[in-house]
């Protein structure tokens, strides 16, 4: 194993280059093949010839900016939204990060930064809100999953890049910003935000009577899986053997780190495959094992989701539901199911190069990605009437309606906002997670029997051909 092999990480959040406090995770090692593939044949001399032509095309549009443009352009700003540009024409999540973006990043996973605590993607021009982080002074603020941010202290950020929107929100700690957000069904509204120093704090538990209640917010910190193992702990030590369910929470869970997922999975299994991933070329699968061992086997256990579940727990949720280990409840989730690799240039000092690489697979092979993960038992968060249901179906967006969105090779799509199955009853107030109470009251009854999807074939935590598992590596941060 090679040592760019030990420190290679794979990132899998469904935020552009825009995390307000997240940041992305590195691949610390600087080959654009970094995700196990190989260079392709080498193009016909043809091909070259016509890349080459593009190229001087490049050139020339720039050296005619640089001359005739109405007003003086510095080159190195020129190239990297060249650059930018390019790579967001491929799909959503892959960017160029500058050196400072990049820098900004290196300690996102260590859990502590400084800024307003929320995770973000572009649409339709504007900065969306993919979920705001627990106790994060964008909560504070009264910022929700959904919001479009619009300005920034009076000043439209409509249309920008997202890397350069973010870096307005970005400040010294102690300070705030004035944040117009335009949410739905309501006016615009200004909301005031106070940057603070963000302590993330992935894992938080409780009990009620004799169940256990985990949620996991974030798997953006590299001691996701710690966390749940001092949850667990805490929740045995005061139950023992009165514990009669679990319950799971990744509502608005927005992703991170691949590792951390796998981690959080193997918990609740024994053995067998927690997920795979697939890039290019039909050789380039990387298959991902639990080991034998389970905390809190036998344990009745529901997971909750809803739209702002993303990414990496879309994969805890996709794979716990495959091995018949839990019951999902909730919304269909948002279904990002692509990873990306950050790969420094010259170490970081020209920024990074944030690509996607391949896609992931459930342990029964479904693609997650444009369809998300369906709960086994539907239930709404809140009661919606059919005109509330009519502007959903105008206003909502999930991971196919991004710009250069990448295909599910299976057709499958995600259904479109609808009546849930199940919705809190009239009265019901907004204050009280309707989900949540549904959840316990579903463990009490009795969860019907799971029948798991697949066949658990071997216990491993590497890849089945062998290969490295991109599970330890250098880390990264947020802004």
């Amino acid at each position: 194993m090679t040592d760019s092999q030990k420190t290679q990480r794979w990132w899998i959040a469904p935020v552009l280059a825009g995390t307000l406090g997240l940041g992305a995770a590195l691949g610390a090692t600087a080959v654009a093949w970094s995700a196990g593939g190989r260079p392709d044949n080498a193009a016909p001399a043809a091909k070259g010839e016509d890349t080459l032509r593009q190229l001087e095309i490049f050139a020339d549009v720039m050296a005619r900016v640089r001359t005739d443009y109405v007003v003086p352009t510095k080159d190195d700003k020129l190239v990297a939204a060249a650059i930018d540009g390019m790579l967001q024409s491929l799909d959503p999540h892959s960017s160029f990060l500058d050196a400072e973006a990049f820098n900004n990043m290196q300690v996102s996973t260590k859990g502590e930064y400084g800024g307003i605590g929320i995770e973000v993607t572009s649409e339709d021009g504007a900065v969306k809100v993919i979920s705001p982080m627990d106790d994060s002074p964008a909560v504070r603020a009264g910022i929700k999953a959904g919001d479009k941010l619009i300005a920034v202290d009076g000043a439209s950020i409509l249309g920008l890049p997202l890397d350069e929107a973010v870096k307005k929100m970005r400040g010294p700690v102690g300070t705030s910003i004035d944040v117009t957000v335009a949410r739905e069904g309501q006016e615009p509204f200004v909301a005031k935000v106070m940057r603070e120093t963000i302590v993330l704090k992935p894992v938080t538990s409780k009990i009620q009577g004799d169940y256990g209640y985990i949620r996991i917010s974030t798997f953006v910190n590299e001691r996701t899986s710690e966390g749940l193992n001092k949850a667990i702990d805490d929740i045995q030590r005061q139950l023992g053997g009165r514990l009669k369910g679990i319950v799971l929470d990744m509502r608005n869970n927005g992703g991170g780190l691949l590792d951390q997922a796998i981690e959080v999975t193997d918990m609740f299994m024994d053995r067998g495959e927690v997920v795979s991933t697939r890039g290019r070329r039909a050789d380039d699968i990387q298959r991902y094992y639990g080991t034998p061992g389970e905390r809190l086997a036998g344990v009745p256990m529901v997971v909750l989701i809803n739209e702002g579940t993303a990414s990496a727990s879309e994969i805890v949720a996709g794979a716990l539901q495959d091995r018949g280990r839990a019951t999902i409840v909730g919304m269909a989730s948002f279904g990002k199911g692509s990873v990306q690799t950050v790969i420094p240039l010259r170490n970081g000092r020209d920024g990074a190069l944030r690509l996607t690489t391949s896609k992931y697979y459930t342990p029964a092979g479904r693609s997650i990605q444009g369809a998300g993960i369906e709960p086994d038992i539907e239930i709404g968060a809140v009661r919606i009437t059919e005109e509330q249901l009519k502007e959903r179906k105008a206003l909502f967006q999930g991971e196919e309606d991004l710009p250069h969105a990448l295909d599910n090779e299976s057709g499958v799509k995600r259904k479109p906002p609808h009546m849930p199955a199940e919705m809190p009853p009239v009265g019901w107030k907004e204050t009280e997670d309707y989900q949540l109470k549904r959840a316990y009251e579903l463990l009490a009854a009795g969860l019907p029997k799971r029948t798991p999807a697949i066949t658990t074939r071997r216990a491993e935590n590497k890849p089945a051909d062998g290969s490295r598992s991109p599970v330890s590596g250098a880390p990264v941060t947020p802004n």
